[in-house]
């Protein structure tokens, strides 16, 4: 099962991913852990990631599918997977399509405004890289309570430390998703006319989120398969 997952920054594609990989038994592919680990190596082409997300600008296409290139080189690459973070462009799309057949884009919906709103409140384990959030966000038929650690200010996973990203704040956040609309809206349109998109709209925890996307991924891929 070949799975691709797209949406803007914030939306929790990253956390349905892991747990979603996990459930499926297929590994998740997230340019932006690779990006994170890479740029902590402080390898030049790591240096050159971390200005980047200093920025709040997005890895540069040469640089992203050079590090996805490596990781489909390893072996449990072949179950299938869970795509987070690429492709991100058309001209990715068009790169991606000759490495191998994708089964179903799904496609992460929330309001602007709760996107923001919701990264503000993100922490994040400085040592594992796991994702609390510390706002609890009700907006009509949106109710999306906090994810919080049972001891503040300390991983659950691991004991690390976690903290807010210098890169989520409204202003950058806000560039991030301008980024997003001119570069990454188009694959909706793209695979939508394709018949691979579905789109599924956030509006709760990933605990009841999660179950529903599989039903529909399951339900999507058998009925295509």
């Amino acid at each position: 099962m070949k799975l691709v997952f797209i949406g803007p920054p914030g939306v929790g594609k990253g956390t349905y991913a892991t747990i979603i990989s996990e459930k499926l038994g297929i590994p998740k592919i997230s340019t932006g852990d690779m990006c994170r680990d890479e740029a902590k190596s402080g390898s030049e082409l790591g240096k050159k990631i971390e200005e980047f997300m200093k920025r709040g600008e997005l890895v540069s296409d040469e640089i992203i599918l050079e590090i996805f290139k490596k990781r489909i080189k390893q072996p449990d690459y072949h179950k299938g997977f869970i795509l987070d973070g690429i492709p991100r462009n058309l001209e990715q799309v068009k790169t991606l399509e000759k490495i191998t057949n994708i089964d179903l884009v799904v496609n992460f919906i929330l309001p602007e405004d709760v996107i923001i709103e919701k990264i503000a409140a993100r922490r994040t384990c400085k040592n594992c890289g796991e994702i609390y959030n510390v706002a609890h966000i009700k907006r009509g038929d949106i109710d999306m309570p906090p994810l919080l650690p049972e001891k503040e200010g300390v991983c659950d996973k691991c004991g690390g430390e976690l903290y807010q990203r210098k890169d989520d704040n409204p202003e950058t956040v806000k560039n991030r998703l301008a980024v997003y609309k001119e570069e990454t809206k188009p694959l909706v349109d793209y695979y939508r006319e394709k018949g691979l998109l579905m789109d599924f709209h956030v509006n709760s925890s990933p605990d009841k989120v999660v179950p529903k996307v599989i039903e529909l991924i399951e339900k999507r891929v058998s009925s295509h398969g």
